[in-house]
């Protein structure tokens, strides 16, 4: 089974091999773990929110050969694959039939396109550990009508270690985490364990779940006072300075993740109508409890872009798994749905991978040993370009949007105006048309471009990016094939 869903994945996510700019966020993963591998330290060196443990995961898929596209993507898919395993073990706990089971691995890997996850968004990775830890949590019935407590107990600890995983990748999935830890209490009772072994048997799997988050604040501790601070302002304080978007923004967004996801969440509760196999009851509860808690998460972070939602995607599966082996006109169109939604969805979105391989090769040939500015575009461009750095604030969005306006701790327009005073050889830019742009770092940036000449437009989605150039630089090497050199200016 575990080779019929990789082939199933690798047909789904090989159209994407090579193309960098499936998603802002990954390519900036990438950007990361590349300048750890160079001596940077996330937080000091480069700047972002997310938990380390994401980016020492890039790191480690930057040492696979080639420029790390190929190889994230690869990696991304073998552990999309791996948890599509799990689903299928999991719907056969829940007591779900082998094709209603086989029908939920497949759902999941055919809906993690429609919600973002094409490439390697963080929940492609974290998925397979919170998997894994709800797979436990399925026996947990079985453990305690046997009375197993030693048993429970150990596979509680791994369980939680599962989360603390997941969590130092990305930290809502502690709120799931906490579900499979109180899963693991109640039966560890219900297995009639004394008092003293289930507080134990507590602080254990806290334990286990704060190991990984707690070694890398450790770290940071010993750094020293200035390192420690960096690294709780940006995983902590920063989280709860962020603005909020517009409630139409939301609504729309939420609107169509739920549409998304409409023809599983139809599958689930039709699962939830037809009563399981009386031995299998409890564990199909808290296949529902997993999903309540991953909707918890999705629902904290509050934003509804797409890819928040991929954490629904593995249990909304599992709990749909026993509706799908029991209708099969069902499980037909549920599935042809999800594939047609894949085949649209494709048709629709441009494939922008040429172009900013281009812009990217332009900008190596034109930044005569200086540091270009990528002020919106992708961050993939410093990556091949091989260049460095102008600001720890890589990700353009930290310093362009509104939205990150006074969370980053620091004043970015003045950041901005620093970067654009240091007279950076090239800047990348776009005729894309926003309401949340920083109003200081778009002046800041419409006043330096007199000083500098466009010399490339390519399209990118239904936007051009701009590659300007300063006026006192001659041009090198401008691609001729791919979008549309301007006349000299």
């Amino acid at each position: 089974m575990a080779a019929v869903l990789a082939v199933v994945a690798l047909a789904l996510r090989a159209w994407d091999f090579g193309n960098p700019v499936i998603h802002v966020d990954e390519q900036y993963y990438l950007l990361v773990g590349d300048r750890m591998l160079h001596g940077a330290l996330p937080y000091i060196d480069i700047w972002d929110r997310k938990p380390v443990g994401l980016f020492l995961l890039y790191a480690a898929m930057r040492l696979l050969p080639g420029d790390g596209v190929i190889a994230y993507q690869l990696v991304a898919s073998l552990f999309a694959a791996a948890t599509a395993y799990i689903v299928w073990r999991a719907a056969l706990r829940t007591g779900a039939s082998r094709t209603g089971a086989l029908a939920a691995g497949a759902a999941y890997l055919v809906w993690l396109p429609l919600l973002g996850g094409r490439g390697g968004q963080s929940p492609v990775f974290y998925n397979l550990f919170v998997a894994g830890a709800a797979l436990i949590a399925l026996h947990l019935p079985d453990r305690a009508r046997a009375g197993a407590t030693r048993a429970i107990v150990a596979w509680g600890a791994a369980a939680c270690l599962l989360g603390g995983l997941a969590i130092q990748t990305k930290y809502t999935p502690a709120i799931e985490g906490a579900f499979i830890g109180c899963a693991h209490l109640w039966y560890l009772r219900r297995a009639r364990a004394g008092w003293a072994m289930l507080v134990g048997a507590a602080l254990l799997w806290v334990v286990a779940g704060l190991a990984p988050t707690l070694a890398i604040g450790a770290y940071y501790w010993h750094l020293g006072p200035q390192a420690f601070d960096a690294f709780w302002f940006a995983n902590v304080t920063s989280i709860f300075l962020r603005a909020g978007y517009p409630a139409d923004q939301l609504a729309m967004r939420l609107l169509g993740i739920v549409a998304t996801l409409s023809p599983l969440i139809v599958s689930a509760a039709i699962a939830w109508a037809w009563r399981p196999r009386a031995e299998r009851r409890e564990e199909a509860l808290i296949g529902f409890g997993w999903l309540a808690a991953a909707g918890g998460g999705f629902l904290l972070i509050g934003t509804f872009f797409d890819h928040y939602a991929l954490p629904l995607v593995a249990p909304v599966a599992v709990v749909a798994a026993r509706g799908l082996g029991r209708s099969s006109r069902l499980l037909i169109a549920t599935l042809a749905l999800g594939l047609l939604l894949n085949v649209v969805e494709r048709g629709i979105k441009s494939n922008d991978g040429e172009g900013a391989y281009a812009v990217a090769a332009l900008v190596k040939a034109n930044s005569h040993g200086g540091c270009p500015y990528v002020f919106i575009g992708d961050t993939f461009t410093y990556e091949l370009a091989g260049t460095c750095l102008p600001t720890r604030y890589a990700f353009p969005n930290l310093l362009a949007y509104t939205t990150e306006q006074g969370a980053t701790g620091i004043d970015e327009a003045a950041e901005v105006r620093r970067i654009l005073a240091t007279r950076p050889p090239v800047i990348v830019t776009s005729t894309r048309l926003l309401n949340i742009w920083n109003p200081g770092s778009l002046a800041a940036l419409k006043a330096a471009l007199g000083g500098y000449r466009v010399i490339y437009s390519v399209p990118r989605a239904d936007y051009r990016t701009l590659v300007y150039l300063r006026r006192d630089l001659p041009a090198r090497d401008v691609p001729a094939t791919i979008g549309t050199p301007p006349p000299r200016q």
